[in-house]
C-alpha cells in the first residue's frame, strides 16, 4: 500500500508559487492511486482473453481446428467418398472431357492395399533414405526423378550412387511400386467415374519420411496450406499412400482438408489410401509431426499426357 501524503498547505490569495505545486502534486497522488487500478484491470482482460481462446478452442475442435474425423486410425475402411463442388482451378488448363474432374471430392480406402503390402512399400522407402536424408524434418525419395534429400541439398539416386544402387533395390521393389500405383490408379478411376487408362502418372510421385527434428530450408517445412494444382500445374488426382501409424509411429502428422470453420482431418494407416481432386475445392496441410516418424508415398495423376511419367525401372 502506498504511504499517505498530506495534501499542499493552502496559499493565501495571490500566492501563484503554492498554486503552481498543487497540480503537480495531485497528479501524484491520482498516478499512486490508480496504479493498482491498472494493475487490476490488466489482470481481468487477461483472464477474459484466457477464457476466450479456451472457448474458441473448444468450439474449434481442439488441435487444429479440426471438427470432423474422416478416417480414424483404428478404423477399417471398405471406402468413404465425400463429394465436394469443384472449383475453377481446372478452366485456366486444357480440359480432357473423359478425365478433367466434373465430380470432385475426397475417399478414403483401407482394403486397396494390405497392410503387408505397404510394409513392403515402406521397406523401399527405408532402404532408398538409407543413403540420405534431410537435416530438417522432411525427407524426398522419387523413384522417377531419382530425387533424394541429402543434408540441405538433393542429389540425383541414381547418377550419385551408380551401380551401388542394385546392391540397395531388387527388381521385386520395382515390381511392387507399380503394382501399388495401378492398384491406386483404378480405385481413383472408379471412385470419380472416368476411364483409368485416361490416367497418367506426373511428377512429383514420392516417397516422404517426417519427423519431428526443426526444418533447416523451406523445402523441410511440408505443413503449410497449399492447393496441388496450383502448386503443381501438371496434378489433377491426387493420391496418398500411408506407410505408418498414428499414434503408433508418430505423433500428430494427420492430413488436414481445410474448410473454413470445419477442417476435416485423415489420421494416417498404415495401408490406407486416400485420395482427391487436386483443385482449391481441396485444400490442405499436413499438421507438423510431434514425436516418431511418419512414412508415406504421394501418387499424383494427370488427364494431360504430354506431363506423363513412366514408371521407375530397376535397370
Amino acid at each position: 500500500m502506498a504511504p499517505q501524503r498530506r495534501g499542499a498547505p493552502k496559499a493565501p490569495d495571490g500566492s501563484g508559487k503554492a498554486e503552481r505545486r498543487r497540480p503537480s502534486s495531485t497528479k501524484k497522488d491520482q498516478a499512486q492511486q490508480e496504479a493498482p487500478r491498472r494493475g487490476l484491470k490488466t489482470t481481468v482482460l487477461g483472464a477474459c482473453a484466457a477464457l476466450t481462446a479456451l472457448l474458441l478452442w473448444s468450439r474449434m475442435g481442439g488441435d487444429d481446428g479440426i471438427t470432423e474425423v474422416l478416417a480414424r486410425r483404428g478404423e477399417v475402411l471398405p471406402g468413404r467418398f465425400i463429394e465436394v463442388p469443384c472449383s475453377e482451378d481446372y478452366d485456366s488448363h486444357r480440359r480432357f472431357e473423359s478425365c478433367t474432374p466434373r465430380k470432385c471430392g475426397r475417399g478414403i480406402s483401407d482394403v486397396v492395399i494390405t497392410r503387408e503390402e505397404a510394409m513392403r512399400v515402406r521397406s523401399i522407402a527405408e532402404k532408398g533414405l538409407s543413403l540420405g536424408g534431410s537435416d530438417g524434418g522432411a525427407s524426398i525419395l522419387d523413384l522417377h526423378s531419382g530425387a533424394l534429400s541429402v543434408g540441405k541439398h538433393f542429389v540425383n539416386l541414381y547418377r550419385y550412387f551408380g551401380e551401388k544402387i542394385q546392391n540397395i533395390f531388387s527388381e521385386e521393389d520395382f515390381q511392387l511400386y507399380r503394382d501399388v500405383r495401378q492398384k491406386v490408379q483404378l480405385t481413383i478411376a472408379e471412385a470419380f467415374g472416368i476411364s483409368a487408362s485416361s490416367l497418367y502418372l506426373t511428377k512429383p510421385t514420392f516417397f516422404s519420411r517426417i519427423n519431428s527434428t526443426e526444418a533447416q530450408t523451406a523445402h523441410d517445412e511440408y505443413w503449410h496450406a497449399h492447393v496441388d494444382k496450383v502448386t503443381y500445374g501438371s496434378f489433377d488426382y491426387t493420391s496418398l499412400l500411408y506407410l505408418s501409424d498414428y499414434l503408433e509411429d508418430f505423433g500428430g502428422g494427420r492430413f488436414v482438408f481445410m474448410e473454413e470453420g470445419a477442417n476435416k482431418t485423415v489420421e494416417p494407416r498404415a495401408g490406407r489410401v486416400s485420395f482427391f481432386t487436386s483443385g482449391s475445392e481441396n485444400l490442405h496441410r499436413v499438421e507438423k509431426v510431434s514425436w516418431g516418424t511418419r512414412y508415406a508415398i504421394t501418387i499424383a495423376f494427370t488427364c494431360n499426357p504430354d506431363h506423363s511419367i513412366t514408371d521407375p525401372s530397376f535397370t
